[in-house]
């Protein structure tokens, strides 16, 4: 059973093995992203918060997905093309994964678990639900697709004081 987001491992969107142990003490930013939604342009504010506060300790990570209108349906390597081309994405991006039902990457299982949605509904309604984990792995907030990146910077302030 997971204690903490440390506990979980996934795969760089280059294919390489990518352990969340090796971000212990560190700030998380994880969302589910998609190339051809109308939330897509939310990369350029998760960038900015990446250059901003990741000396300080804040990682984004993406995480595509193709479960939301077959927004992302391209090929890892395509969609990190797309996303270092068109928003300058430097902060780390993981293999395409699920994130609901059964085939749901186990991150993103308990990610859901630990902080259910509106009205205590745990699947993911949308691309770039985004998920704030403090520096001891656990979870600290769920924003909505709509909740935009620039809007969440006190959040992560206070995360990275915590």
């Amino acid at each position: 059973m997971a204690q903490s987001v440390y506990d979980f491992q996934a795969v760089s969107i280059a294919g390489a093995p990518a352990d969340l142990a090796s971000q212990r003490g560190k700030v998380l930013l994880i969302v589910n992203t998609a190339s051809a939604c109308g939330f897509t342009p939310q990369f350029e504010g998760l960038e900015a918060l990446w250059k901003r506060y990741g000396e300080q300790g804040l990682v984004v990570v993406g995480f595509p997905s193709n479960e939301f209108g077959g927004q992302d349906p391209g090929e890892n390597s395509e969609i990190a093309s797309f996303c270092q081309l068109n928003y300058g994405v430097s902060f780390p991006m993981m293999a395409k994964v699920k994130v609901n039902g059964a085939d749901a990457h186990p991150l993103w299982q308990w990610l859901k678990s630990e902080k259910p949605g509106l009205l205590g509904t745990e699947g993911i309604k949308w691309n770039f639900t985004k998920f704030l984990v403090g520096r001891d792995g656990q979870v600290l907030k769920r924003y909505a697709p709509n909740d935009a990146p620039e809007k969440m910077s006190a959040d992560i302030e206070a995360a990275l004081k915590g």
